[in-house]
């Protein structure tokens, strides 16, 4: 088993398999993100719409999670924190999900950050992406009214090797299974036994069905008067 197990979700009805490092980097550009320039105090600069959002202490999650960019999901954060430790910080997600070290890695900053963290799901938030939406700040948590969240189990691959490297590897699969359970519990309204029940096969759930299992508070339909205007 590496570093490297993956939560990552498959479409509907198809079978589950890992998403290649290689392809979890960046997002990819097959469209066109406009640059523009701001004159600022210090002269003119280029700026993206990312840009854009980081100053506004808006995290956007939209790629698959890799090492690399839980690596640039955890840098901001704790920049923003360094900024300013006592306004929110809000990570919009719309991910598929991927490393479960990647996803470990995101969610102990989140929580050892001081500010609280806001999360919003646009699209999707699966499988480790599911995780985090969770992770937000209690009465914080939030999707727009056709999000679609799943959770799951880690998805492992065929062990090899001498037996003695097959049970470190099996011990590891429960180790993780185990973390994933009580973490979705922690944030939600059900117990780890629950949950493990649940993660048996994909449980996918609408914006609605995830307030009611305990993983989001509540649904946004407008921005007007919600908490993203405080």
């Amino acid at each position: 088993m590496t570093a490297n197990r993956h939560l990552a979700a498959a479409p509907t009805g198809a079978a589950m398999t890992d998403v290649p490092l290689h392809q979890q980097t960046a997002p990819r550009a097959d469209y066109y993100i406009p640059q523009w320039e701001e004159r600022t105090s210090y002269g003119v600069r280029r700026i993206d719409p990312f840009a854009k959002l980081f100053e506004d202490r808006i995290v956007f999650l939209g790629t698959p999670i890799s090492d690399d960019i839980a690596n640039a999901v955890m840098a901001q954060l704790l920049c923003l924190e360094s900024m300013d430790p006592d306004r929110d910080i809000i990570i919009y997600i719309n991910s598929p999900g991927g490393s479960f070290t990647a996803l470990t890695a995101i969610y102990d900053t989140m929580r050892f950050v001081q500010p609280d963290v806001m999360t919003v799901c646009l699209g999707q938030a699966a499988s480790a992406a599911a995780v985090l939406l969770a992770a937000g700040a209690k009465g914080k948590r939030m999707a727009l009214p056709n999000s679609r969240i799943l959770i799951h189990q880690p998805y492992t691959e065929g062990s090899y090797g001498q037996a003695s490297d097959i049970e470190i590897q099996a011990n590891e699969i429960l180790r993780m299974r185990n973390l994933l359970e009580q973490m979705i519990s922690d944030h939600t309204d059900k117990s780890p036994e629950e949950v493990s029940r649940d993660i048996e096969r994909d449980k996918i759930l609408t914006a609605q069905q995830a307030i009611e299992y305990g993983l989001i508070d509540s649904v946004l339909e407008y921005r007007k008067a919600t908490p993203l205007n405080a």
